[in-house]
């Protein structure tokens, strides 16, 4: 897609690139429709991995970052019946449950979209950094946060909505 940033912005185009993303814009026909609708919806994605999961049924499983044995199985029971239906597993790629959902849809032969509360290319929290490398290689990683930025408090509350918004149903664990 031809992509149209003031000059300004083009070392961010360029230092998505260099990571082998992709940026979209919601003009560009891989841009979710669904994230079109959303209140505030995104300037701009940016995307590492199999893009075309973006158009497939999915389900968001979020939940607890301090979970209980019963979350934890729960989580892990609603993600291997939604791999089973054929949906795309998407999370947070957060500590606790988020992790849990997108690891159990991998170990379950299934595909999952992490959404990312900072920009790509920045590993948070660090204990997920394998999970964060197979999520891109088996999956889809996705920001609206430019790559290379870090988290910050209200980054979370915005990273939900696209979380919610590209899946059909939102299941919260605990």
């Amino acid at each position: 897609a031809h992509i149209a940033f003031h000059a300004q912005h083009r070392h961010v185009l360029a230092d998505a690139e260099r990571m082998g993303a992709v940026c979209l814009l919601p003009h560009d026909p891989g841009f979710p429709a669904a994230l079109r609708e959303i209140p505030d919806p995104p300037l701009a994605l940016f995307v590492l991995g199999d893009a075309s999961l973006l158009g497939r049924p999915s389900i968001a499983v979020v939940g607890s970052r301090d979970h209980t044995p019963y979350g934890l199985a729960a989580c892990r029971l609603v993600v291997h019946a939604a791999v089973q239906g054929g949906a795309v597993v998407v999370s947070g790629m957060a500590r606790g449950l988020d992790a849990v959902a997108h690891a159990g849809a991998l170990e379950a032969s299934g595909l999952t979209i992490g959404v990312l509360g900072n920009g790509l290319g920045v590993i948070y929290p660090v204990a997920n950094r394998k999970l964060y490398t197979r999520v891109e290689e088996q999956g889809l990683l996705l920001s609206e946060f430019p790559p290379g930025e870090r988290p910050s408090v209200g980054s979370f509350p915005r990273r939900n909505r696209l979380i919610s918004g590209l899946a059909r149903v939102t299941v919260i664990v605990e």
